[in-house]
């Protein structure tokens, strides 16, 4: 068992989802990394903008997510708790299980270590999830499972999404897909005028 103070003395690497699908998407992203920042949370690397369908009801709002790779003193209920406060101040309401939120932050992955004691790490369903699995790749091609010990690229094969790539932003993007899925989704991206030139919205569409 992993002690709580332990923990909480060495700053760990973790992993960060951040999604949301109400209001202005992007800008309820930044300020969630803002914040994170501000509560001494080091932000290493931030991956580009996914944009999903609402999953079950694809009637919803679409999604935007990202992913973030963070250096953190925070031992894992205490960081969950932060998560929590974060997604309360930026307008995150009691509601049925999967209904559209302002924000959304899930903790992927906590210094690659399994974790049962107050939470469950790594993230149940992470393995699943395109909108996961695709920045987490961007960020880090050699991540595995800390579990299943599978690494990220048989992960994104067991999707089973045909590939399909009708467009990209970026050459890089085209190639690193091409080069190392079998499987994929279609990245497509998404126009937003507000976004600076440096920055990628990348839309997964299963086909």
């Amino acid at each position: 068992m992993i002690r709580q103070d332990i923990l909480e003395s060495q700053a760990k690497l973790v992993y960060l989802g951040i999604g949301s699908n109400l209001g202005n998407r992007k800008s309820n992203i930044e300020r969630a990394r803002l914040i994170l920042l501000e509560r001494n949370i080091e932000i290493l690397k931030s991956s580009s903008f996914y944009e999903t369908s609402s999953w079950p009801n694809p009637k919803n709002p679409k999604f935007l997510n990202i992913v973030l790779k963070v250096r953190t003193h925070f031992g894992p209920v205490k960081l969950l708790k932060l998560c929590k406060k974060i997604e309360l101040f930026l307008g995150r309401k009691d509601s049925p299980k999967n209904s559209p939120r302002e924000c959304d932050i899930d903790i992927l992955d906590y210094d690659n270590k399994m974790i049962k004691k107050g939470i469950k790490l790594p993230h149940p369903r992470m393995h699943s999830r395109n909108f996961v699995l695709f920045p987490l790749f961007e960020l880090d091609k050699n991540w595995s499972h800390p579990v299943t010990k599978q690494d990220i690229k048989n992960l994104l094969n067991e999707l089973k999404v045909p590939l399909n790539f009708e467009m990209a932003d970026t050459e890089e993007m085209v190639n690193f897909a091409i080069e190392n899925l079998p499987y994929a989704c279609c990245i497509v991206p998404v126009s937003y005028t507000h976004l600076r030139a440096h920055e990628t919205v990348l839309d997964l569409v299963c086909r």
